[in-house]
């Protein structure tokens, strides 16, 4: 079974960015996390959700450059 839960250095290195950037979108609630016994956790899910928003934003903004 695929892991559905990664650590923030895991979730870090999959969008490949350094783990402060990550912290910082977690911060801001643009990337949501859980915390399991003091432990936070990204799930998959939550960065590929991340991820579609990125590419709705950059899509949106070339269609109005056009």
């Amino acid at each position: 079974m695929p892991r559905l839960l990664l650590t923030v250095p895991e979730a870090a290195e999959a969008l490949a960015i350094s783990r402060s950037k990550l912290y910082e979108l977690l911060a801001a609630g643009l990337v949501r996390s859980v915390r399991i016994d003091g432990s936070r956790r990204v799930p998959v899910e939550a960065l590929e959700t991340y991820i579609a928003g990125l590419l709705d934003r950059e899509e949106a903004a070339d269609a109005a450059a056009s």
